[in-house]
């Protein structure tokens, strides 16, 4: 079995690595941040790490495709009022619109199929 070299392989731990803070300016969000670790994937598609410091809120958004993601710790709000609280996994189908806020702050991994598109 061939070997993985160190240029095709990143580790990183969510407990001590540096998040990447959303650009503003692109998406409106503060206090949103993420690690993605596969250069060769846009932003919002494939797998990630996103979190959200106390008081945060997601941008309102359609998803391009599904969405799954699994709450990692705290809890995070849909503009519906469902809570999804640490331990749950959720799964919401392509073209889903919603926004979501998180009181205490929260870290979710993510996985995305499509790029969000603003609600029109």
């Amino acid at each position: 079995m061939k070997s993985i070299n160190s240029n095709e392989r990143k580790v990183v731990n969510i407990k001590t690595a540096t998040f990447t803070p959303y650009d503003k300016e692109a998406t409106g969000e503060t206090g949103t941040s993420y690690i993605k670790l596969n250069p060769d994937m846009d932003q919002d598609i494939g797998f990630y790490i996103y979190k959200m410091e106390p008081g945060a809120s997601s941008t309102p958004h359609r998803h391009g495709g599904a969405e799954e993601f699994y709450v990692i710790e705290g809890e995070l709000k849909d503009n519906d009022g469902t809570v999804y609280s640490a331990g749950d996994v959720v799964w919401l189908a392509p073209g889903t619109e919603h926004n979501s806020y998180s009181e205490n702050g929260c870290t979710v991994a993510v996985f995305s199929q499509g790029p969000e598109e603003t609600p029109t």
